[in-house]
Formats: structure tokens, C-alpha cells, sequence
């Protein structure tokens, strides 16, 4: 597999680009990588240099909130997509670092293993931030979308209700309490 793409054909990068530094971290090339991020100006790269930081074992410059929230999920999930275990455990290490800078980060990393089926992991990662920040309603949400998944109802429907107390009018918890309702009934 090519990054998200299982087709590799005709694939070029324009040296000194995102891309360009994103594949010397598939090829585990991180000075190389980390060297085209601090090259560039955006918040993408910044964010792509704290995660070379990270992956090396040493962080220099720390990611802002927003650089957390919009591109953790992406590349840890990148990491997983493209079986970068070594890398994946590395950047787990500095999880917590980067959960006090983003009081949101556990819920973020739990998400990317739901979606990978990690699922022991990804219950590790939704206790965390339920011990950080119990009054978030998507933590609830995704709760209730985990126990589902197990067939356990009964804490779904405890997660959701959790969910609406906090946000009653969120549409996808609403529907996702009447599906769990049926299969009470």
C-alpha cells in the first residue's frame, strides 16, 4: 500500500513537499523528514516537524492545540494504514505530553483505534479521557458506539443518555439512542 492508495502508478512528489517528507517517514528517514518540515511554512508542517520530534524520541517544538486537533487522527492513522507499529508505539509514548496541550488528544487516539478495530486500545484511550473530561457529549457518543459493537446495550445506553444530559439536542445521539432502544426491547 502507497500512503491511502493501493495504487503506486505514476506516483511523484515535488521535492522539498509535504509528500516528499511524509514518504521519507514511510521510508523511516525522520532527518530527512524533519528537515523538509522546518522547511516549509504552514501549520501542517509544523505540526509534521512536532511529529518527527515525537517519533524521534525528542520533541523541540510543541504542536498548538489546533495542529493537534486537526492532523493527530490523520497520521496516526497514516502510521497504522501503512504498518508503522515502531512509530505507532513511539508516538503513543508522547500521548500524554501532547493530552496537556489538548485536553481532547485521548479521545482523538481512541477514535483513530475504533476505526482500526484496535479495540482494546481504543478502550484504554476512551478511559483516559473520560478521567480527563467527563462532560465532553462525543466521548459519550463514542462510548455508546464501542459498547454496541460488543453487543453490551446496556452501557451503550447509559453513554448516550450521558451524551443528551450533556448535548440534548445532538441528532446523531438521538438517533443512535433510538437504535439502541430497539435492541433493548
Amino acid at each position: 500500500m502507497f500512503f491511502f492508495s493501493d495504487n503506486s502508478e505514476n506516483v511523484a512528489f515535488k521535492p522539498g513537499s509535504l509528500e516528499h517528507a511524509y514518504l521519507a517517514i514511510l521510508n523511516d528517514d525522520l532527518l530527512s523528514a524533519g528537515k523538509v518540515f522546518a522547511s516549509l511554512s504552514s501549520p501542517r508542517a509544523k505540526w509534521g516537524k512536532a511529529l518527527v520530534d515525537i517519533l524521534s524520541g525528542y520533541i523541540e517544538v510543541y504542536p498548538s492545540y489546533f495542529e493537534i486537533r486537526n492532523f493527530l487522527e490523520i497520521d496516526l492513522d497514516f502510521l497504522l494504514k501503512n504498518e508503522k507499529i515502531d512509530y505507532v508505539e513511539q508516538f503513543l509514548g508522547g500521548v500524554d505530553l501532547l493530552a496537556g496541550i489538548n485536553n481532547e488528544t485521548y479521545k482523538y487516539v481512541a477514535r483513530v483505534m475504533y476505526e482500526n478495530k484496535l479495540y482494546k486500545v481504543c478502550r484504554e484511550y476512551l478511559d483516559k479521557s473520560k478521567n480527563l473530561f467527563y462532560n465532553d457529549p462525543e466521548l459519550h457518543f463514542m462510548y455508546a458506539r464501542y459498547f454496541i459493537n460488543f453487543g453490551n446495550f446496556s452501557d451503550a445506553e447509559y453513554h448516550i443518555n450521558e451524551c443528551l444530559k450533556i448535548l440534548p439536542d445532538y441528532y446523531p445521539a438521538k438517533t443512535l439512542k433510538r437504535e439502541i432502544q430497539a435492541q433493548l426491547m
